[in-house]
């Protein structure tokens, strides 16, 4: 049986694969966060971590902008009442994959944090 929250997960890749950075903002909460190795190593000012849907859509654009066939394939959903975890692989034109589990906590229905974790 799956959970419903599974869905908040697929929803967030089939934008993210769609470059449809509106709808992917649309999933998280005003007061939201993101984390992530990548967004630590680009902006080590953050500390990795991002605040806010501003700032969270200004980091998805930049990524899908600098990055040329950037899209996830996923390989694996689990959720529960609070959190959705998405392990996917990461494929970019002239980068290696990276596996990557990503970790959504949920509130209401909507992300209010993220965090990445590469393998």
């Amino acid at each position: 049986m799956t959970h419903p929250h599974e869905q908040i997960a697929r929803t967030w890749i089939a934008a993210f694969n769609a470059y449809d950075v509106d709808a992917l903002i649309a999933l998280y909460t005003g007061d939201a966060t993101h984390s992530s190795p990548k967004i630590r190593a680009l902006h080590p000012e953050t500390d990795g971590k991002l605040v806010g849907k501003p700032a969270i859509e200004a980091w998805w654009r930049g990524a899908i902008g600098r990055t040329p066939g950037l899209r996830y394939e996923e390989t694996a959903i689990t959720a529960n009442e609070v959190r959705v975890v998405l392990e996917y692989t990461r494929y970019a034109d002239g980068q290696e994959d990276i596996f990557v589990s990503e970790a959504f906590d949920i509130r209401d229905g909507r992300i209010v944090a993220s965090r990445v974790f590469h393998g």
